[in-house]
């Protein structure tokens, strides 16, 4: 099936996205990672012994109108976000991990990496 301009300008994104992350010392371990409570775009582990998980959300808009890519990770997108990693924490039995959300801001074709986007109580 191919591919619209929309999943194609998407997918672009996530790979730019994950490029920056792997030469930034990151190791990708999932990509478009799904389950029942959603999609996680990226997955990375940070270097060492006890590197945590990092959860990353690619959001891209062609401007920043409407509030742009930022905006766009909503609470509920969050908490989508939250159900999916702890998932995939559960899958992997990586619940031992410490982890983060990032989101990568892409507008106008510039990357923003956004470290600890959000955080969400115990």
């Amino acid at each position: 099936m191919a591919r619209t301009t929309r999943q194609q300008t998407g997918a672009d994104g996530e790979t730019r996205a994950a490029a920056l992350l792997e030469t930034s010392g990151l190791a990708i371990v999932a990509r478009n990672w799904r389950c029942r409570a959603g999609e996680l775009d990226i997955v990375a582990r940070e270097p060492g012994a006890s590197g945590g998980l990092v959860f990353v959300e690619v959001r891209s808009r062609a401007s920043n109108s409407f509030g742009g890519a930022r905006a766009s990770v909503t609470p509920a997108k969050q908490m989508r976000l939250a159900r999916a990693a702890e998932l995939f924490r559960q899958v992997t039995r990586s619940e031992h991990l410490p982890c983060r959300f990032d989101v990568v801001v892409i507008e106008g074709g510039a990357l923003e990496w956004i470290r600890d986007a959000f955080q969400l109580g115990s």
